[in-house]
């Protein structure tokens, strides 16, 4: 399996459609793992729009789960913007 295939998830939402995305990146935050996903599809766009979700072990098994809370869901996006502006710096 190529090296680009690991970084690759398909998520589903909640009418069955099928996304498949790039792990772009994974930041570790107030003490829980966020993944910053690239939809295939958007990765060529010039400025495309990330997926932000938890990840969550379970065992051996990882899974992405929504941010329900929108405060925890700004927070964590505040965040990442820190870190992107820091790296433009």
């Amino acid at each position: 399996m190529a090296e680009e295939e690991l970084n690759l998830v398909e998520l589903s939402d909640e009418e069955g459609n099928v996304t498949s995305c790039e792990i772009y990146d994974i930041v570790e935050f107030e003490g829980k793992t966020y993944a910053m996903l690239l939809p295939v599809e958007e990765s060529e766009a010039e400025d495309p729009e990330l997926i932000v979700l938890e990840y969550v072990e379970e065992g051996e098994e990882g899974t992405f789960v929504s941010i329900e809370d929108e405060d925890e869901f700004n927070r964590v996006c505040d965040y990442i913007e820190s870190l992107a502006d820091e790296v433009e710096e």
